[in-house]
């Protein structure tokens, strides 16, 4: 009987090592588990030979054991542990079998069949048990190759999910530089607007300064007429015209270069520095740049410009330039509403556009008023959001509002309020802290 427990011990072995083939660990036991089976081939034909068949018998029930608490107690072979408790009972009939043949040889003799079919029993059991464990195995082997397939499924998944991620970010970034360009559109659209406001601006006292200069360079000649005769009393007063005359010239050429100045500040990029400014002189002066750019293109266009300022108004730290891009843009969309409501309306109606300036508490309420086209409520809530525009292809970016809601709300903890009715009026109210 010694030889089943032997031919356990190899079994054991065996189903270790076919366990861990496919494993990262069977490089680690692989020469281990050889010299195991080597060791357990050579203990067999040496106990043969040299030891009683009892002692033999117990021995390799001893060998046995050794080797399941050897097992039980690696972490290694813990998918094992089913398969490794099947030994347990051959080697309990083992000890039992020896131990009664050495003590009771008479008592062993009588039931020796019993014996026998006892420990051939348990040694079915091991069979028994190594079957449920290749059917076992053959599931985890399914699983396994699931699991690859699926490993292998979401690899390419992901593979796939971090393409189209690059894609969206090349995307994203083609986006944002697109949306940089035509904040930049915007912004030399408003430059535009303003340039031409200033180029019919400047025109006054540009003429103004050519008809003091001809008129002047006359008086020079009849000077010098005077000077010959030796009428000390008219070039005297020849020279208190010309005196006057250049006066003006300065006066006329000082605006004209107050233009320019104010023409190249809004130009300049913003410095995001808030300085004291008075709001009233400010928005006058970008009214009045609007209606001219306005004027500049459609000659027979003509509006009443009213002014609600409150008087002492205190200087408000603000951006300027970026102020005054929004007050030019919300007076742009306001002449550009009453002209596309003339057009459409009889001659009694008269286009108005207003402004009014007023201090509540702590903040400081900028009004720009309108009686043109309105804004139907369908799109008033949109008309902020970026891109978003009325007009047709080709006359607005959609940015305008977009930018000057930035620039209030974003950048000077303000609001934009709006009131409208489709047909009537439009009414933007800009509030920022004093």
């Amino acid at each position: 009987m010694q030889f089943f427990a032997f031919l356990a011990t190899l079994l054991l072995l065996f189903r270790i090592r076919k366990g861990l083939k496919y494993s990262i660990l069977f490089p680690k036991w692989k020469n281990i588990l050889h010299l195991a089976t080597a060791t357990c081939v050579i203990f067999f034909f040496v106990f043969e030979s040299n030891l009683h068949d009892i002692v033999n018998m117990l021995l390799w029930s001893a060998i046995l054991l050794a080797l399941l608490l050897y097992i039980k107690k690696e972490p290694d072979f813990k998918p094992q542990t089913p398969f490794v408790f099947s030994h347990y009972p051959l080697v309990a009939a083992g000890f039992i079998t020896g131990l009664t043949e050495l003590a009771a040889k008479d008592f062993y003799k009588e039931y020796d069949n019993y014996f026998q079919l006892v420990y051939f029993g348990t040694f079915i059991w091991i069979f028994a048990r190594m079957a449920a464990s290749k059917k076992q195995e053959e599931q985890l082997r399914i699983i396994g190759q699931r699991k690859t397939e699926l490993e292998i499924l979401v690899a390419e998944r992901t593979a796939e999910i971090t393409r189209q991620k690059d894609e969206l970010q090349e995307t994203v970034k083609e986006l944002q530089s697109t949306q940089a360009q035509l904040i930049q559109q915007e912004k030399l659209a408003s430059l535009g607007e303003l340039t031409a406001g200033i180029a019919h601006e400047i025109q006054n006292p540009l003429n103004f300064v050519n008809n003091f200069a001809e008129v002047s360079a006359e008086l020079i000649d009849e000077m010098a007429e005077e000077i010959a005769k030796g009428d000390t009393e008219e070039v005297l007063a020849i020279a208190a015209d010309i005196r006057q005359n250049l006066e003006k010239i300065r006066h006329h050429g000082q605006r004209a270069d107050g233009i320019v100045k104010g023409m190249l500040q809004h130009s300049r990029a913003s410095n995001n520095v808030k300085e004291p400014t008075n709001i009233n002189t400010l928005a006058s002066e970008y009214l009045r740049l609007a209606y001219h750019g306005l004027r500049a293109k459609d000659k027979t266009f003509n509006a009443e410009l009213v002014t609600n300022f409150e008087e002492d108004m205190p200087l408000v730290d603000v951006i300027s330039q970026d102020v005054g891009r929004v007050m030019l843009n919300l007076f742009t969309n306001a002449f550009y509403a009453v002209q596309q409501k003339q057009r459409k309306s009889g001659p009694d109606y008269k286009p108005t556009v207003s402004i009014t300036t007023l201090k509540k508490g702590d903040m400081l309420e900028i009004k720009v008023r309108d009686n043109g086209t309105g804004i139907p409520d369908t799109i008033k809530d949109k008309i902020m959001q970026p891109f978003f525009t009325t007009k047709p292809t080709g006359e607005g970016t959609g940015l305008g509002l977009s930018l000057s809601y930035d620039i209030i709300v974003k950048g000077h903890g303000g609001n934009i309020d709006i009131q409208t009715e489709e047909g009537e009026f439009t009414e933007f109210t800009l509030s920022v802290p004093v």
